[in-house]
């Protein structure tokens, strides 16, 4: 696809909001091109040309993802099939005997890969509270292979210190990995901070529709780059054209998305803090929140992601979120639609507080969302 800063100077482009970027990058602006990069259903393409194979080379569909995603970042993109098949190409790259340091309750897939790779003997792992920051801090320096934070990490919000560990002086070798979908690119910058990869499950803010499977590493550094381009042709984890134009048509509106989810979010946040049938809210929003000050020192928003726990038991939740009208009972997170489940009990995830529900915030209005959270509360005491 031709460069689509061809007729703006590259000053000028650098100067632009990244609300606008959102909405300009990822064109084609070639005279008579369409004005969205339609999806390329087509699996090979006429040689000789550099691209050969839609597994290989991806489409211009990619392409346009790839551009955006980048420029959102600050980096080089590559668009996966979804959010654990760019982490598992992380994991992956990791050579056997490689020490790894890992939030103590990642998001449940990843924990997946992280407890069959040190079953198998892959790697040996070190699991830190992800409040922890001088035990980070020491995994740096230790030199461990790999550091992979999530932040805010899901479902219990936990912000981790993003600018002092992702900066610190490391050695050589050593991988500094953030995922970042809960912030979104609007909310953070982990590779300005220091990190070496960035990656987002797209399934979910990114896409915005709860339409798609779609993910993404996003890196400056050419060595890795390479090295997860070459994981993803291995694994046949390329995106598909119509999930990468999905994606790329919900990206265009992130930004208006963020701005109403984030005022819910707040919002509902503050009112579910004052609510009898609430035991604690997650929300870094909140000054209560425990790494609120961390969050506040560098993120330009705190998020549409909330967790709260109510009194009583687990089965008291579920009923909760049985009892939602407007909201969704739902897995998964990030679409227009608010939806929230109780994490314990999803599989793998018994360690997360019995009573805990997670919460996405989505677009409608936050009156009518709070009726619908008050109603499911108090009728269930």
């Amino acid at each position: 696809m031709p460069d689509d800063q061809s007729s703006r100077s590259s000053e000028a482009v650098s100067d632009w909001s990244i609300e606008s970027r959102l909405i300009a990058r990822g064109r084609d602006r070639t005279l008579g091109a369409p004005l969205n990069v339609p999806p390329v259903f087509a699996s090979n393409f006429y040689l000789p040309d550099e691209r050969l194979y839609s597994r290989t080379d991806g489409t211009p569909t990619t392409d346009a993802l790839e551009a955006l995603l980048g420029e959102l970042e600050s980096g080089r993109a590559l668009a996966f099939g979804s959010g654990m098949a760019a982490a598992a190409a992380v994991f992956n790259g990791m050579s056997v005997g490689a020490e790894i340091a890992v939030p103590s309750d990642p998001y449940h897939g990843v924990a997946g890969i992280i407890d069959e790779g040190e079953a198998q003997g892959r790697w040996t792992v070190r699991r830190l509270d992800q409040a922890d920051t001088d035990a980070w801090l020491a995994a740096v320096a230790d030199g461990c292979d790999l550091v992979w934070l999530e932040s805010p990490e899901n479902p219990l919000i936990t912000v981790a210190d993003l600018p002092r560990i992702c900066g610190a002086p490391r050695p050589e070798g050593t991988i500094v990995a953030v995922d970042s979908t809960f912030a979104t690119p609007l909310c953070q910058q982990p590779l300005d901070l220091g990190a070496d990869v960035v990656m987002h499950s797209a399934t979910k803010f990114i896409g915005g529709h709860s339409d798609l499977l779609a993910g993404a590493l996003i890196t400056r550094r050419d060595d890795l780059f390479d090295e997860y381009h070459r994981r993803r042709l291995l694994h046949g984890a390329t995106i598909g054209a119509m999930e990468a134009f999905l994606t790329t048509r919900g990206a265009r509106t992130l930004a208006l998305r963020m701005e109403r989810s984030q005022a819910n979010a707040m919002e509902l946040a503050r009112r579910l803090e004052a609510h009898p049938e609430i035991a604690q809210v997650r929300y870094p929003g909140l000054a209560s929140h425990s790494t609120h000050e961390v969050a506040a020192s560098f993120m330009t928003g705190f998020g549409a992601m909330l967790s709260f726990e109510t009194t009583g038991s687990g089965e008291r939740s579920t009923e909760v979120c049985r009892r939602v009208e407007l909201i969704h009972h739902a897995t998964s997170l990030g679409g227009v639609e608010s939806s929230m489940e109780r994490r314990a009990s999803i599989p793998g995830q018994e360690r997360i507080p019995p009573t805990l529900i997670r919460m996405s915030v989505g677009c409608e209005h936050g009156d009518d969302l709070w009726a619908d959270l008050d109603q499911a509360l108090t009728s269930t005491r």
